[in-house]
């Protein structure tokens, strides 16, 4: 039976992670770097060491990653001052829902708890969460299992007790590698074939996770 609904937060529950992908290559061409659409789309929820080794691997040992990522932060805070935040489809209506049913609900986010706990009061859900978990606060980010691990620790729940909500492939395969019940709402782009053997479901709305529950 399951007990609790874990979720990542960018691009699941917030509509951010077109700010992430607009912002890594204007920081990286701030430092002389060009990156493509299709390399933003790879560094979606990936945690350290991995994005580290992936930067350095596409554009050499020097760069300076703690700099680069510095500067995307500043560009994403300015888009978000600029254009907002707003919640995805259907996410207040869902956390409601599992208020309702009494199941645990909890954050496992790349987003370090800082910006975590001000983006969910600025979109006012940050009442709605049981645990908030940060990638900062284990040794490895997505797609290694460690934060999702560390959430179910936290939830003191069995992660096959866990659903957990992602948007993007990292994200999918950290949960999936924990052996929590994967359940994808695609945001930036669809799962191929070797992401869906992944998921316990794909759903367009985060409402449609409701009738997984029931």
């Amino acid at each position: 039976m399951i007990q609790a609904v874990i979720f990542d937060m960018d691009g699941t529950l917030i509509d951010t992670e077109k700010y992430y992908r607009r912002c890594w290559p204007k920081a990286l061409a701030a430092f002389g770097y060009h990156m493509t659409d299709e390399q933003a789309l790879i560094l979606r929820s990936l945690g350290r060491p991995f994005a580290i080794t992936q930067l350095k691997t596409w554009f050499g040992e020097q760069l300076d990653y703690h700099a680069v990522r510095e500067k995307r932060k500043e560009f994403v805070e300015e888009c978000i001052d600029r254009e907002g935040i707003s919640l995805k489809p259907g996410a207040l209506e869902l956390l409601q829902s599992l208020r309702r049913r009494r199941i645990t609900t909890a954050i496992a986010t790349a987003t370090d708890m800082e910006r975590t706990e001000r983006y969910l009061k600025k979109v006012r859900i940050f009442e709605y969460f049981d645990k908030l978990i940060s990638a900062t606060m284990v040794k490895e980010g997505k797609p290694s299992p460690d934060i999702y691990l560390y959430a179910c620790e936290q939830l003191k729940l069995k992660p096959n007790q866990c659903i957990a909500v992602e948007d993007s492939p990292n994200g999918v395969r950290s949960a999936y590698r924990a052996g929590c019940r994967v359940v994808m709402v695609p945001d930036q782009t669809e799962p191929d074939d070797n992401l869906q053997e992944c998921l316990w479901a794909c759903v367009d709305h985060l409402t449609d996770i409701e009738k997984i529950l029931e």
